[in-house]
């Protein structure tokens, strides 16, 4: 499908930070507010998600028939919820815990990056695409020159045992006097994806590409049209 871009023309990063937030709920409230007016009500699954970043987003579910499923392998002994937001502990790459299309929408906020490395992106984009009839996924774009974990120039695109070795002696990446295994631990739990890899991994998405001073800074990979 043909990319759609959003940009920002903001210079200072919590200004652009609060503009593409903003923009992502109204994407996101509007596939919330048409299977409100298809159903009238709506269950969301939530992948590696957490309660306080829905608490900063309550126009989406406030007061409306909205249902969160939030599921994160950290939740154990996490308990109960509420009628609108219930936990489950749950691995992104196998959720068998879960039927297929159990949800009207899966989304998921930074977290295919986290998951692994190619295979295990592909198992993690399986897994959405399985259990929503729509879904919405958001990942940094890996050719984006400040790496979004690190907040450091052009770092990821240096080799592994490179970047290890750089956030051992950059003060504030890693506990002081940490290992080489440590920080290749941590490197190795960053894999971000360029457009390309998500179109491949997403085949029925619209791409979104979200852009400042005309450089792609996040991709958002939504389904609006069922495929159930």
């Amino acid at each position: 499908m043909v990319d759609e871009i959003i940009s920002a023309t903001h210079r200072n990063e919590k200004d652009s930070a609060n503009y593409f937030r903003l923009k992502r709920a109204r994407i996101f409230g509007q596939i919330i507010d048409r299977v409100i007016a298809e159903k009238g009500a709506v269950t969301v699954l939530d992948i590696g998600g957490t309660l306080k970043y829905w608490q900063r987003l309550p126009s989406l579910w406030r007061n409306k028939p909205v249902h969160i499923t939030i599921t994160n392998p950290n939740l154990a002994g996490r308990e109960g919820g509420n009628h609108q937001f219930k936990y489950a502990v749950g691995d992104a790459r196998n959720m068998a815990e879960f039927s297929d299309a159990e949800f009207d929408v899966v989304h998921s906020n930074s977290v295919i990056e986290h998951v692994g490395h190619w295979n295990e992106q592909a198992r993690m984009a399986s897994e959405v695409r399985r259990l929503g009839k729509y879904y919405y996924l958001q990942t940094p774009n890996l050719y984006f020159p400040i790496e979004p974990h690190y907040k450091l120039p052009a770092l990821h695109w240096l080799p592994e045992s490179w970047r290890a070795e750089g956030i051992r002696h950059i003060k504030g990446q890693l506990p002081p006097n940490a290992s080489f295994d440590q920080a290749m631990r941590r490197v190795q739990g960053i894999n971000l994806l360029t457009a390309h890899q998500l179109r491949s991994l997403f085949p029925d998405a619209r791409i979104i590409r979200e852009r400042i001073l005309g450089l792609t800074k996040s991709l958002i990979a939504i389904n609006t049209s069922s495929h159930r």
